[in-house]
């Protein structure tokens, strides 16, 4: 099955969101071009790695995210490690 088609269908049950579906492709199922732009930390991790002082819009980064295909979660996974080693320097 496809990615989407994997959102598609788990989406159709009660409490089960877009979010939650693009994590288990991601972090279970190890699926290479998962792109959640509608995660905060992806869109603040963005900002801080490209000195943006707004967050980038989902649509903004869904834009931008197409340069990085076929392997846009590691672009997340980056993105968020990001946010980590910011907090890491400022504690």
């Amino acid at each position: 099955m496809s990615d989407e088609e994997i959102i598609a269908r788990l989406t159709t049950v009660r409490g089960i969101g877009r979010w939650t579906v693009e994590m288990l492709l991601l972090f279970d199922l190890g699926r290479l071009d998962v792109w959640p732009v509608d995660d905060y930390g992806v869109r603040k991790g963005f900002a801080k790695v490209f000195g943006r002082r707004k967050l980038p819009t989902p649509q903004q980064l869904m834009k931008i995210g197409e340069q990085w295909r076929p392997y846009r979660s590691v672009a997340a996974w980056y993105l968020w490690r990001a946010l980590d080693k910011a907090e890491t320097l400022q504690s």
